[in-house]
């Protein structure tokens, strides 16, 4: 049953950010054991980035926010179009502003991807059954690519290989 409650909907949102966070950050740390040849290390944080996982959904449905596929694609949408046309233009000024070219980039890149984002997502609102595509994850910026993997990321410019697919 969702929460009702102002405080308690105000901890969830905090306890929800918390976990995903927590799992991203998991993720990240799982991948840099992995380069430095520590196994152990990299299961115990994917592990731990799944467990978050299992909290942040668990949060999320106490919050109603998990509703109908139609639902989630028109929140996912908006979602999108709010960091491409608000957040991330805001935060590529302050970039700028501090003369920091490392996150004017990222932002840059995440901004660019966020458009292609919220294409797909309108594409899959429109024909939410149609037969699911080859998708595409590109490692450097974000951008997904449908059908085929392009030679160069039309983002980021980098090779075919840094592609990986999604099941």
């Amino acid at each position: 049953m969702p929460a009702t409650d102002k405080k308690v909907i105000e901890d969830l949102k905090a306890a929800f950010a918390g976990e995903s966070q927590a799992n991203r950050k998991y993720l990240a740390f799982a991948a840099k054991a992995e380069t430095e040849k520590m196994p152990y290390a990299a299961k115990i944080f994917r592990a731990a980035a799944e467990a978050e996982t299992i909290h942040a959904h668990s949060h999320l449905k106490l919050l109603n926010g998990i509703l109908s596929t139609a639902e989630n694609l028109q929140e996912a949408i908006g979602g999108e179009t709010f960091e491409f046309t608000k957040m991330y233009p805001e935060m590529i000024e302050d970039a700028k502003k501090a003369g920091d070219k490392g996150s004017e980039r990222g932002f840059s890149l995440a901004n660019e991807a966020e458009k292609v984002h919220a294409e797909l997502f309108k594409k899959a609102a429109a024909n939410p059954s149609q037969a699911a595509p080859k998708v595409f994850v590109c490692k450097v910026c974000g951008h997904v690519a449908e059908g085929e993997v392009p030679d160069v990321c039309p983002i980021c410019g980098s090779k075919h290989q840094v592609y990986f697919e999604i099941d």
